[in-house]
């Protein structure tokens, strides 16, 4: 492996981290960046040569993601709720999905981490510092991709694929606005500006994701690639490995 795995915090309790021998790869970005499209093709790429892989995202959880999705329905949810939400998702999927497949040696691919989830907190007026200490028991992964895509390209993109705005994604639970396109283009860059911030402090690599998904998916191939080498984590020969349940420090500052 290309380093030892560690918790952001406190973590969570008897975990072995010298036993976890796969990858924890996390790819970020809005809707209409492209993320889990990209995050397909890289499974289907990492497949077709012997890794195994398995893939986690927001609202997976086999305990509240459906109690999440239809809490969100109802656009009633305060933010530190909303967040805590997601946390008890997020650890869920932590112990029963990623820890696992971790220490079967899988290359898991997350469709978005706990960055996200803090960007989202934040601009909505939660406090760093709580935070930080909810997503304490995060894993760091081995590498963050952040799809950057400009919000003008991601209005286009949703509109085209879904005909309307996500409410949640456009911050309409911030201002009320009547005009949801304006609100999407202000909520977006909000989001980008905390991700900026935050590469500052956890070292994203930002790939631009205004260009044609080819070109985007080839440089996510070439620098995980550059991860599997220097790691030294080679291919197996039977992809049929079964997953069993299982049994440092924040310093985000305030945009």
């Amino acid at each position: 492996m290309t380093r030892t795995k560690a918790f952001y915090g406190k973590g969570l309790p008897n975990v072995n981290l010298e036993s976890l021998t796969g990858l924890l790869i996390a790819v970020e970005g809005a809707d209409g960046s492209g993320r889990s499209t990209h995050i397909n093709l890289l499974r289907d790429w990492l497949e077709r040569r012997g890794y195994p892989t398995a893939n986690v995202g927001l609202k997976r959880s086999s305990l509240v993601s459906r109690e999440l999705e239809e809490a969100m329905q109802g656009n009633i949810l305060g933010t530190r709720t909303l967040s805590l939400f997601y946390a008890t998702d997020f650890a869920d999927q932590l112990e029963n999905r990623i820890l696992p497949a971790l220490r079967a040696g899988f290359i898991v691919l997350a469709d978005r981490y706990i960055y996200t989830l803090m960007a989202r907190a934040i601009v909505r007026g939660m406090e760093p510092d709580w935070i930080q200490e909810v997503y304490s028991i995060a894993l760091i992964p081995d590498a963050v991709f952040y799809i950057a895509v400009s919000p003008e390209i991601l209005l286009e993109r949703n509109l085209r694929k879904h005909a309307v705005l996500d409410y949640w994604e456009s911050g309409m639970d911030m201002d009320r606005s009547q005009n949801m396109y304006g609100s999407f283009i202000q909520y977006q860059k909000k989001i980008q500006k905390q991700f900026k911030q935050m590469q500052k402090v956890y070292g994203f690599q930002t790939v631009n994701g205004n260009r044609p998904p080819r070109g985007i998916q080839k440089e996510l191939q070439a620098k995980i690639e550059s991860i599997l080498a220097n790691g030294k984590m080679f291919p197996v020969t039977e992809k049929t490995i079964q997953v069993q349940p299982s049994d440092h420090i924040f310093d985000l500052k305030n945009g």
